[in-house]
């Protein structure tokens, strides 16, 4: 990505994140901005989200911001109308990072309670 695309997406995650935090209702699992790719021609942002809470509530959740996009996107225009002409086109993808991290969190304390051989133990 170029400078002005880093700058854009830094400044849209910055603007959502605290419209989530501040401005939409607060209630069920918590969402966090993970990260911003915005396109070139700075035509749609792609906003990965993370989203912590049950299966069925990571759903909800993103079912209820993919409905939601038209009022998020026109909050957020109202934020940053002065940095643009155009305010781009917004998508939701949910980003699984937590739930690896969790998963590698959880092996990774398997294989500490599993004892290791050394060669002495195995007579070598």
């Amino acid at each position: 990505m170029s400078i002005r695309t880093d700058r854009v997406a830094s400044l849209l995650q910055h603007e959502l994140g605290g419209i989530f935090q501040k401005e939409l209702p607060r209630s069920g699992p918590i969402i966090t901005v993970v990260d911003v790719k915005i396109t070139p021609d700075l035509s749609i942002a792609r906003f990965y989200v993370s989203i912590i809470g049950t299966d069925k509530e990571r759903a909800k959740a993103m079912e209820s911001l993919k409905e939601k996009t038209k009022s998020i996107r026109k909050i957020l225009s109202s934020k940053i109308r002065h940095h643009f002409r155009r305010i781009p086109e917004i998508e939701f993808h949910e980003d699984h990072l937590y739930e690896r991290a969790n998963r590698i969190e959880q092996l990774l304390n398997q294989v500490r309670k599993v004892p290791v051989e050394t060669g002495e133990q195995r007579g070598l």
